[in-house]
């Protein structure tokens, strides 16, 4: 099952083909599957394969040195040994040396030589020619004086060897060398060994690393994937789908935030399409009565007088509605682009909401609906405020009154100082606000169950207004029935 529904207002047709967008928005995932994995393992395996290759060299450095420690120290014990036995003459030397290549136990791994001062071999417990020249740094230094090892090719066989030469002494004089020389076939076997077990426990760890890769790939990659195809479905016109959330974390709360935005984009275009459709009737009915009105007006000059004060009363009250309603929408423009401001100054807005309740006063008494108001009972102070838009702002409320609330035939004004604001409430006796809808009421194109004219816009507007004054805009149901609006308003700003 898809992963991801469509709204019921989801949009035909796209400028770039469905197949096409999917193939794009995988080939995107993939290439961000591999930067992941790329950029994730790519410095652990340089640091494995350094860590391996130092190993490496940390083992062959030891099995050498210990090699190469422990050759020395035989060297220089038989050697003092040797000269213990105080050679006398070169017949001696020589066969204690032949005796000693003889009787030598570890043949099989470590070749003991004699060498003379002029590095050639004169007796080897391997059995080399007497004569033989190894050609090594070892035996020139022992020569000198000076133990030294050589670790190297043997310039005779080629094989790798570990030498240790120690010079022969005798009256102060060195008569001789006493070399040991091993092959480090089986120490380079070891080192490759260990190598190798190094080498197979970094391949584990990262087998271990790229396989929690992939599945930190699959709990972050594949929800983003998720969540990108609904954007794009969302930016291509396809509102109102919803992601099934699954996760708990900061992806939860990603997934919430585009279903609440998918939403929210679905019912703002539901309301807008409303709304064109609304102010479409809204305006065609004005238009309609007063274009009928001039016609017959017009086609009859002769019309009685009270037929004629009729029809132009109905012109002048529905070029008023069209006036309001064309305001109220370039009201909404400012507001959309940013371009709604105020122009401030110390405004006595006691005085003109008096003002806009008896503008309103003689027009609700002939629909029937009388005003009553109670002003402050104390000086209020200059407030700082835009006087044109508050007036709007109380026109606004008392016409919304008079519109939803007019069967009641009473709408109640009054103004009070309360806790350093200046509080304005408007109440109507008519049927009230639905509870379901109170919430609802100031958004934009919003005009829930009720039958009366007009564009959605006018609570908004108001809303907006006392909002930039610092202010509150807030509408509720009456007790005793009808609705109330108070708009709170700070004396200091």
């Amino acid at each position: 099952m898809d992963r991801v529904s469509a709204g019921k207002d989801e949009k035909e047709g796209s400028a770039v083909p469905e197949n096409r967008k999917g193939l794009t928005a995988a080939l995107h995932i993939r290439g961000l599957r591999q930067r992941w994995l790329l950029s994730a393992t790519l410095p652990i395996l340089l640091l494995l394969v350094l860590a391996v290759s130092m190993f490496s060299v940390g083992v062959q450095e030891y099995y050498y040195s210990a090699m190469r420690s422990g050759l020395e120290s035989r060297a220089r014990i038989a050697a003092e040994t040797f000269s213990n036995y105080g050679v006398k003459s070169y017949s001696e030397y020589y066969r204690l040396a032949s005796y000693s290549a003889e009787t030598f136990e570890e043949k099989d791994t470590i070749e003991l030589q004699f060498i003379n001062t002029n590095g050639r071999v004169q007796v080897s417990s391997y059995g080399l020619t007497a004569g033989t020249l190894p050609g090594t740094s070892d035996i020139d230094a022992a020569v000198g004086g000076n133990m030294a090892s050589y670790q190297g090719r043997d310039p005779q066989t080629g094989e790798n060897i570990l030498a240790v030469s120690y010079p022969l002494y005798f009256n102060s004089r060195v008569v001789g060398v006493l070399r040991y020389v091993t092959s480090l076939r089986e120490a380079q076997h070891r080192v490759l060994m260990d190598s190798l077990l190094a080498a197979a426990a970094a391949l584990g760890c990262m087998v271990l690393i790229a396989a929690s890769n992939a599945i930190f790939i699959n709990n972050v990659v594949e929800p983003v994937a998720v969540v990108s195809d609904a954007a794009r479905r969302i930016s291509g016109g396809s509102y109102g789908i919803r992601i099934e959330n699954r996760y708990r974390d900061e992806l939860g709360e990603l997934v919430d935030n585009i279903n609440d935005m998918s939403m929210k984009i679905s019912q703002s275009e539901k309301i807008q399409q409303e709304f064109i459709s609304s102010v479409s009737h809204e305006l065609r009915t004005p238009l309609t009565a007063i274009n009928g009105w001039a016609e017959t007006l017009s086609a009859d000059p002769g019309a009685n007088i009270e037929q004629t004060k009729r029809g132009l009363g109905i012109i002048v009250k529905e070029s008023r509605r069209l006036t309001s309603m064309v305001e109220e929408l370039l009201e909404f423009t400012k507001m959309q682009d940013g371009r709604f401001t105020l122009r401030v100054e110390s405004v006595d807005l006691a005085g003109e909401l008096e003002d806009a309740v008896y503008t309103y006063f003689e027009l609700f008494r002939q629909e029937g609906i009388e005003v009553s108001y109670k002003g402050p009972e104390e000086d209020i102070p200059p407030i700082v405020a835009d006087s044109e838009r508050m007036k709007q702002v109380f026109c606004n409320v008392l016409d919304n009154a008079a519109k939803h609330g007019g069967s009641g035939k009473r709408i109640d004004v009054s103004a009070a100082c309360e806790e350093g604001n200046f509080v304005i409430r408007v109440r109507d006796y008519g049927p009230g606000i639905p509870e379901a809808e109170l919430p609802f009421v100031k958004q934009k194109f919003y005009k829930g169950s009720s039958k009366a004219r007009g564009s959605g816009i006018g609570l908004a507007v108001c809303d907006e207004i006392v909002r930039l004054h610092g202010g509150t805009f807030d509408i509720a149901n009456a007790e005793g029935g009808g609705a109330v609006v108070t708009i709170t308003l700070p004396f200091q700003q």
